[in-house]
């Protein structure tokens, strides 16, 4: 792959951790059951975006799993935003994801959700926190930590 703009690698990165470690889980669904409300549908679009990943349904993802500002800094990268997924999913072992609390601020059209979640790659467990905001009524993912 080329080198992206300076602009795009700190997001490029947090994009591929996100998806090669905190969400790269394979074959096992998300467990909403837990969560109510909204932050039900906080853990439905984690579980949605690990449905994507397990497909590797890489339009999906861009589209209908990752912030506007996130699409916008990866489509800057070559091949955009699909590609990057792409190439990312390519790296993905199969491991397991659970959501351990979901924190919800905000109001209005400014809410946002943090996530921890706890994944196992590679046979290391590794807890991770999620950024979710609500964009056009829909949680996207925004970021990893």
């Amino acid at each position: 792959m080329s080198i992206p703009p300076a602009s795009a690698k700190p997001l490029l990165t947090s994009a591929c951790v996100a998806l090669s470690v905190a969400l790269g889980a394979c074959g096992q669904a998300v467990s909403t059951g837990s969560f109510s409300g909204e932050q039900r549908e906080v853990a439905q679009e984690i579980s949605n975006l690990q449905s994507h990943v397990t497909a590797a349904e890489h339009a999906k993802i861009c589209s209908n799993d990752l912030a506007s500002q996130v699409v916008t800094r990866l489509q800057a990268a070559p091949g955009g935003c699909k590609a990057v997924i792409k190439e990312q999913l390519a790296e993905v072992d199969s491991s397991t994801l659970s959501i351990n609390s979901i924190q919800l601020s905000g109001a209005g059209g400014q809410r946002s959700a943090v996530a921890s979640v706890k994944s196992v790659y590679g046979g290391k467990t590794r807890t991770s926190t999620l950024l979710l905001v609500k964009q056009n009524g829909a949680w996207k993912v925004a970021g990893v930590s």
